[in-house]
């Protein structure tokens, strides 16, 4: 059975994502490990993949702090073993000009968005990768697994207002184009999802048309699709946008 760990997954993307592979038809018996500091939201979507026939188990952390993503994906890799899916979905989106955004709060958002990513991305790395040595060689070298990183449109140009965002999501998408280049050589595919306006929390309270943001459930049906493709071929990068275009 597939093993498949989000972070981020009490709400929004992580939701749909979660649900996404728990529903699939090609994931019978699917295996997840759900990360992200609001336990009680995770348990609600847990109880909801397991109604969709999903193993799934709730690990509470916050992806910022290194030694709580150390205990959680030491329990995660005892409970489950090297995952074959990591989803890096965790993120934060606070508008502020470059003016106006304080240095805690850029730094609050490099962390949540960038550095979380780097955390738990190298705390799985090794066994994703020893996995696949030990399984075979070569072209047959599949065993390692799938990473995906949720970056956003920000991560190819600047948006007025949101300084901390796109710098974090710049560098995210830097992060895992660094990492294909250094581990497609092992059987690991890197998978990076760059939405456009997506119907999250982070819209809540903004007078924006709701046909004007994306369902989150678009942005999970893509990554189960770039996670189902043959181990041949790997979907680098996915550019998704609102029909309409940005706001």
């Amino acid at each position: 059975m597939p093993t498949i760990v989000i972070t981020g997954a009490s709400q929004g993307i992580g939701r749909a994502v979660a649900l996404g592979y728990a529903r699939a038809p090609q994931a019978s018996g699917v295996r997840l490990a759900l990360l992200a500091r609001n336990v009680r939201n995770l348990e609600a979507v847990a109880a909801e993949c397991r109604e969709a026939g999903a193993e799934a188990e709730v690990f509470a952390c916050d992806v910022t702090d290194g030694d709580q993503v150390a205990r959680a994906s030491g329990e995660v890799l005892d409970r489950f073993g090297a995952p074959d899916i990591l989803v890096n979905n965790a993120g934060v989106f606070v508008p502020g000009t470059f003016l106006e955004i304080t240095p805690e709060a850029f730094r609050s958002q490099i962390e949540v968005n960038l550095t979380s990513a780097f955390l738990v991305t190298q705390s799985f790395l090794p066994a994703m990768l020893a996995r696949g040595d030990a399984g075979a060689s070569g072209a047959e070298a599949d065993a390692s697994g799938d990473i995906v990183f949720m970056a956003s449109v920000a991560s190819t140009r600047g948006y007025p207002g949101g300084a901390a965002y796109g710098a974090a999501k710049h560098g995210l998408l830097g992060l895992a184009r660094t990492l294909r280049e250094e581990t497609k050589s092992r059987g690991l595919r890197v998978i990076t999802v760059l939405p456009g306006a997506t119907l999250t929390p982070s819209w809540e309270g903004v007078d924006v048309p709701p046909h004007r943001l994306m369902p989150p459930e678009a942005i999970a049906q893509a990554v189960v699709a770039a996670t189902s493709m043959p181990r041949g071929a790997v979907v680098e990068e996915i550019l998704i946008r609102p029909q309409e275009g940005d706001l």
